[in-house]
């Protein structure tokens, strides 16, 4: 894919990649979390049993609504500050990233874990995405095994 891709075109291949490993890394949290707790949580009144491929056609429909809001308006975020408006994007180049923009910098971190040395932050970064890689295999042998 790099070979014949240029630096916006890579720029948006890296966001894509770190927005998936993230999300691979919750799911895989929430798979382990939702195993462990099984039948045994406070929440729903222990209702929610079962593989964990099912826990979430289990839980109430409020739930859903703030999932959905709150997946809705992070997103939401994410786009306005790393993609530039569509009315000011060519035509042949959808998706455009700002050129300031560096993907993955959201701008939260509220337990100031950023460092601010650019080569701790290098190694940082190169381990999210290792980490994130992982978590795509391991979420989607969970889903293969569930």
């Amino acid at each position: 894919f790099a070979a014949k891709a240029d630096e916006a075109t890579l720029k948006r291949y890296r966001e894509a990649e770190l927005t998936h490993g993230r999300v691979a890394m919750l799911a895989v949290v929430g798979f382990f979390a939702g195993e462990a707790v099984e039948g045994s949580s406070f929440l729903w009144d222990a209702s929610v049993s079962g593989p964990a491929i099912g826990h979430l056609a289990q839980v109430p429909n409020l739930f859903w609504a703030l999932l959905v809001s709150a997946i809705g308006a992070s997103e939401q975020r994410r786009a306005e500050i790393g993609w530039v408006e569509p009315k000011d994007v060519p035509f042949d180049k959808p998706g455009l990233l700002r050129d300031s923009y560096i993907p993955g910098n959201l701008g939260f971190d509220p337990l100031g874990l950023k460092p601010s040395d650019p080569e701790e932050l290098f190694l940082m970064q190169t381990k999210e995405l290792q980490n994130g890689r992982l978590a795509m295999l391991a979420a989607a042998g969970f889903l293969a095994q569930e």
